[in-house]
């Protein structure tokens, strides 16, 4: 099939689909939560350590531990509790945080697919 110029063949229209990033940020556009924080708080979860944490996101101890921090700041709330015996875990604010990111990304993700397959004419994207 030839291809007009300046328009898609339609093989090309049909795999059109939708990407975006969602972020929390502060007044001064600084991010409080997005995919990494979703990430950091996820293995912490999952490792207890934060060193842990670092090392398979292969990010430094330091930059980890800033974000957390950052975050923490402007919430004016503690989301890590981090204890040489008791070990690193998310506290409930940590967890609330987490939970409703991902409930606000799941929801997103649903009226942005809606919309997009609005507007895009059934072309759902994958």
């Amino acid at each position: 099939m030839e291809e007009r110029k300046g328009q898609p063949d339609r093989e090309s229209a049909e795999v059109l689909r939708l990407k975006t990033r969602l972020w929390i940020v502060d007044e001064n556009d600084r991010i409080i939560m997005g995919e990494g924080r979703r990430e950091i708080l996820e293995t912490i979860d999952r490792t207890g350590s934060i060193n842990q944490t670092a090392k398979l996101m292969k990010m430094s101890y330091k930059a980890v531990w800033g974000k957390i921090k950052a975050t923490e700041k402007t919430l004016g709330r503690r989301i890590v509790h981090t204890d040489r015996k008791e070990g690193t875990h998310l506290t409930d604010a940590g967890r609330e945080l987490l939970e409703k990111y991902r409930v606000l990304k799941e929801q997103c993700i649903a009226e942005e697919n809606r919309m997009f397959s609005k507007l895009f004419k059934g072309q759902a994207p994958s």
